[in-house]
């Protein structure tokens, strides 16, 4: 075991913003630095194209809806390295505007992914942080847009950063998945919005985790979630204005934040700026 070299991990990173991320990390970290994907195969094809650029990326294979694939990686980390130094959840999913598929399914796998995933990613591997760790969750201004559409009942209980509870946090977005089931969303006080609603989850799991790692006898773990912006992805279907490396320009900000960092620390970073996450009504 190697527990003195550093480490990085980003996950869902074969392609898009990820790939970005694994690019810049490769040319700014001091350490190694895995991308994750899903597909074995397309992973070890985006590590030889960053070969090309003089890039030595690592490839781990890792599928954040199965606990098995979280946990292979979590032992390969522990046994190899020691600990980990730098966590971007990237990886994330979202319906095209024009799917056919019920909204009912849609908010079911899109929580699933996005939030119950990222979550779980972080449950397992935050035990492996080591002092001046840095995690970044990419969220989404979107997340900002669908708080808004929330009535101010739970507006006040998803801001309510001090005192909500990573269990009610995981209650409340699954009311929101069987309320997709039963039709009563919108009497719920939820938006329309399954990718919005897991956003708001990402945002808010963000700012709780790093409530809740300031007791950590780890000094100077830093938590922070952030919005890319609107980029040129597969994922935007390719409508997006910023390239690649521009999106991921800010989750490198924050994942390179240097030791000791005071600001930004447990927040919504936009444009290497602090947004507002409050009550709009």
């Amino acid at each position: 075991m190697s527990g003195s070299k550093r480490v990085a991990v980003v996950t869902g990173s074969n392609k898009g913003i990820g790939y970005a991320i694994v690019r810049g990390l490769c040319k700014q970290f001091d350490g190694d630095v895995y991308l994750t994907a899903r597909n074995e195969e397309l992973g070890l094809k985006s590590v030889e194209e960053l070969k090309k650029e003089g890039c030595s990326a690592k490839f781990h294979q890792l599928d954040i809806t199965k606990l098995d694939s979280i946990n292979k990686l979590k032992t390969f980390l522990q046994d190899t390295y020691g600990g980990l130094d730098i966590l971007v959840n990237n990886a994330g999913m979202a319906y095209k505007q024009a799917s056919t598929a019920p909204f009912s399914e849609q908010a079911e796998v899109t929580i699933r992914t996005n939030f119950t995933g990222t979550l779980d990613v972080c449950e397992a591997l935050f035990p492996l942080l080591r002092p001046h760790a840095r995690v970044v969750n990419v969220s989404s201004f979107v997340s900002q847009y669908a708080l808004k559409k929330c009535s101010i009942d739970l507006q006040k209980k998803l801001v309510d950063i001090p005192h909500i509870s990573m269990s009610e946090l995981k209650t409340m977005l699954g009311q929101f998945v069987d309320s997709a089931k039963k039709g009563t969303t919108e009497k719920l006080g939820w938006p329309q919005s399954a990718y919005g609603v897991s956003k708001v989850g990402v945002t808010v799991m963000s700012l709780i985790q790093q409530r809740e790692l300031l007791k950590d006898a780890k000094p100077d773990i830093v938590v922070n979630a952030c919005c890319p912006g609107y980029v040129d992805t597969d994922m935007s279907s390719h409508k997006g204005t910023k390239t690649i490396d521009q999106g991921a320009d800010t989750p490198l900000y924050l994942a390179l934040l240097p030791p000791n960092t005071a600001s930004p620390k447990g927040v919504f970073v936009s444009d290497r700026k602090i947004g507002k996450w409050e009550i709009t009504k």
